[in-house]
């Protein structure tokens, strides 16, 4: 009774004296309850802070929006434009990215916001704006991809941590003034024989926790993407189960950092079986799946989710999501999108990097993008017709982004 009388004083003096009453509870032992030391943590931001990125998160995911991820390294982006036999250089992948960013200002009404590579930043628009200013113009928030890849994580069995801590604050600071409001950063798990390790699931928990705390201090808010690859033969339970362990150990360590999760957004996979399982999940079966996952481990104060498509092909990722959102359980979250290939693949394929397809491009992205817009409201109604690249896979083996 006499702890709990001090530990109740003390919550009520200024931060000086409590600061030495917390030192003599600590002296006396008081340090065997870390959760009533915790009491004493002061906040890390303020509440203008708050409110900005609450505020950016809101205008990301309002209803029928949704992300379109456009922040391809230098070397996935050459993976693409081979597919269609252009060169990989800087001036073709500016010439594509500023045929999606030019698209018709309707796209505002189903895309919130775009993720950008930092070379992509500092280009410019055929009329000489650069791509930034474009984008807001149309109403859309600019975000900036900051992680700096994985790396192997040593003792595991082939897994990895992602790096790009060291001048990450610095960097979300540059980002900030360049018109930047939010950030994203890729973790990357898999499922096997052993994997996820607890190694892994911590580690990687931990990393994005660090980074969103110090994308916060910045004024941008973090995507936090834990992706569970879909490499494998694993079913749909396996699947599950995974991804309820690893956003279990995420939000915790997100709480350890004293993430503010109203100024955040989360970019998961959905729960779906393995590449390589034999047995085939309706879309039905993985809109629950995956919602029930979520509901058992991410707070409802998280405004939005947004999925990754993980390979499936552009209809594939438009009806999951779209399931998703029909699913009949309570789901206090945004449920939308946040797709690179699922959104572009039709479009490049359109392009073949000749400038007189430019019409026919932005029609076709502008139509996938107004799909998923419907599927983020649980609203789309497949007719069948869906053309041959919609439907064709974009899976890649151990996908690096």
């Amino acid at each position: 009774w006499c702890r709990r009388s001090r530990m109740l004083e003390a919550l009520l003096l200024d931060g000086k004296t409590r600061l030495n009453v917390l030192h003599t509870l600590i002296m006396c032992g008081f340090e065997k309850y870390p959760v009533c030391i915790s009491l004493f943590d002061f906040p890390s931001l303020s509440p203008e802070q708050k409110k900005e990125l609450s505020d950016i998160a809101q205008r990301i995911v309002a209803p029928g929006k949704g992300i379109l991820a456009a922040d391809e390294s230098t070397g996935t982006m050459g993976k693409r434009l081979q597919k269609i036999n252009v060169e990989n250089n800087e001036e073709n992948r500016r010439c594509f990215r500023d045929i999606l960013f030019s698209t018709d200002s309707s796209i505002s009404n189903c895309v919130g916001g775009v993720i950008f590579f930092h070379e992509t930043l500092y280009q410019k628009s055929d009329s000489g704006k650069l791509f930034p200013q474009v984008i807001k113009d149309k109403g859309i928030v600019v975000g900036i991809k900051v992680d700096k890849g994985t790396a192997g994580l040593n003792g595991t069995d082939g897994e990895t941590t992602t790096q790009g801590l060291d001048g990450l604050s610095e960097r979300c600071a540059q980002y900030k003034k360049d018109g930047c409001d939010f950030a994203k950063w890729r973790c990357v798990l898999k499922i096997s024989d052993g994997c996820p390790s607890a190694l892994a699931i911590a580690e990687n928990a931990n990393v994005l926790a660090r980074y969103a705390s110090i994308c916060q201090q910045n004024g941008l808010v973090p995507i936090v993407e834990p992706e569970i690859l879909p490499d494998g033969d694993h079913d749909l339970q396996r699947c599950q189960y995974v991804t309820e362990k690893v956003l279990a150990a995420v939000y915790k360590a997100l709480s350890d950092h004293h993430v503010y999760l109203e100024g955040t957004l989360l970019k998961p996979n959905m729960v779906t079986a393995g590449h390589s399982c034999t047995k085939k999940f309706t879309p039905q079966e993985v809109g629950m799946a995956t919602v029930t996952a979520l509901r058992r481990t991410v707070p409802a104060s998280v405004p939005g989710i947004c999925f990754l498509s993980g390979g499936q092909s552009e209809e594939e990722a438009s009806v999951n999501l779209n399931a998703i959102n029909q699913v009949p359980l309570h789901r206090p979250w945004k449920l939308t999108f946040s797709y690179g290939r699922a959104l572009q693949a039709s479009a490049l394929a359109a392009w073949q990097g000749k400038a007189a397809n430019k019409k026919a491009t932005q029609d076709v992205f502008l139509n996938r993008a107004k799909i998923n817009g419907l599927a983020a409201k649980g609203e789309y109604k497949p007719t069948g017709s869906a053309d041959q690249a919609s439907m064709q896979s974009l899976y890649t083996a151990s996908y690096v982004y």
